[in-house]
């Protein structure tokens, strides 16, 4: 018997989850099935649940400290995961990475200065610059010929930075929605590029953990000089662990000229203290969480090739980009011949399923629809039986 369960159906319905219960609010039905969110139907790790509880155990609540073992727990994970050597000076708390994004845009760009995302992407990268008076400029992404991933723009990048010249580039690495872990040659180029050119890279690597099918994931900082030089880095527990509610990230930047004035002002506003609990989940996570991890990953695997499997034989109109990364599957709706808005609705009307528009990760978007696959086997191929019904049904 497996020493994880993957396999048990938990009810969240009623526990403050996002991805059940504002089903009403964001889809206008409560009776789908949300595979949205970015967060999996799988209960923690028993560790960290164990050491949260041993926390909580003790009656007074009172104000916390981070303690050492907390920076040598990240520092030994960079490491032993990903062969990437961080010291302690380099590393800072935040409390979840889009804030962090929100921190690095609002310290070192001013309203109107330009940011460079790439579409199709992680829809708060948008957010966060646009809503804080700051003007996107797009590299949109290229689809590779056989459509089975996407390739960067490195030329259009150049022109971008060179005829743009904005301040800060936010790059996804693992990339959200298509699930690319770039390579090491690609992010080097970006680093050559935006030290060129005095850009700043935020990368956001929150998925870096779940390497699918062997891959190794690059940290953008671990890319080369250049890309040391330009970057920030941001990584956490939740996705890999799925504790994204414990609200715990962590900051690494390299340069000494961008790290100490940005965390100097972090510490200042209060924005880098941990409360126990993150100290207390991350600590265990990291320390004693790898064998569950390790028994998560091929799970996830075989979820996307029963994905694949099924679209290939009942709904082959639909397509499938494998992901590198993570737990979002990117499929290619357009065979089915529909709007983005009749898309949504077949969805959610026609099959009761609420997964992401592909439009909200941009224009580039269009006829595309993002799936979260992290749950149990079962539940998964029954929700993928209710989309061919859907599709057999919409077709008659």
């Amino acid at each position: 018997m497996a020493k994880y369960d993957f396999d048990t159906v938990i009810d969240r319905r009623g526990t403050g989850a996002m991805k059940y219960d504002a089903l009403n609010e964001l889809f206008g039905r409560n009776d789908i099935t949300p595979m949205w969110i970015a967060d999996m139907e799988f209960a923690a790790a028993p560790e960290i649940t164990e050491a949260i509880m041993r926390r909580f155990a003790h009656p007074v609540y009172g104000y916390a400290y981070t303690p050492d073992s907390y920076w040598d727990s990240v520092r030994s994970w960079l490491m032993r995961r990903h062969g990437f050597s961080v010291e302690k000076e380099e590393l800072a708390f935040v409390p979840g990475i889009v804030r962090a994004i929100a921190y690095a845009v609002n310290f070192f760009t001013a309203p109107g200065d330009k940011i460079v995302i790439q579409p199709p992407v992680y829809h708060p990268f948008r957010m966060v610059a646009e809503g804080n008076g700051r003007v996107v400029v797009e590299n949109p992404l290229i689809p590779s010929p056989q459509g089975d991933t996407y390739i960067m723009d490195l030329p259009g990048l150049e022109r971008v930075f060179a005829q743009e010249r904005p301040k800060l580039m936010i790059l996804c690495n693992p990339h959200n929605p298509a699930g690319i872990q770039w390579s090491r040659e690609t992010l080097a180029a970006v680093g050559s590029l935006a030290r060129k050119y005095g850009v700043i890279v935020v990368s956001d690597e929150i998925h870096g953990d779940l390497m699918l099918y062997g891959r190794r994931h690059v940290p953008f900082l671990d890319a080369g000089e250049d890309a040391a030089a330009v970057g920030i880095a941001f990584g956490a527990p939740s996705k890999t662990f799925n504790i994204p509610g414990l609200v715990s990230s962590w900051a690494v930047v390299r340069n000494p000229q961008i790290r100490e004035p940005f965390y100097k002002w972090l510490e200042v506003n209060e924005f880098s203290a941990p409360n126990f609990t993150a100290t207390t989940a991350t600590e265990a996570a990291y320390n004693h969480g790898e064998e569950w991890l390790d028994s998560l990953i091929p799970y996830l695997e075989e979820n996307i090739e029963a994905v694949e499997r099924f679209f290939q034989q009942k709904c082959p109109r639909i397509k499938v980009m494998r992901p590198q990364a993570s737990f979002l599957v990117w499929l290619d709706c357009r065979g089915l011949g529909m709007s983005q808005d009749e898309l949504v609705s077949f969805f959610v009307n026609d099959a009761r399923l609420a997964l992401n528009s592909g439009t909200m990760f941009g224009s580039q978007g269009e006829g595309f629809m993002r799936l979260n696959i992290a749950q149990p086997r079962a539940s998964l191929l029954e929700v993928l039986e209710s989309i061919a019904l859907a599709s057999v049904e919409v077709n008659a």
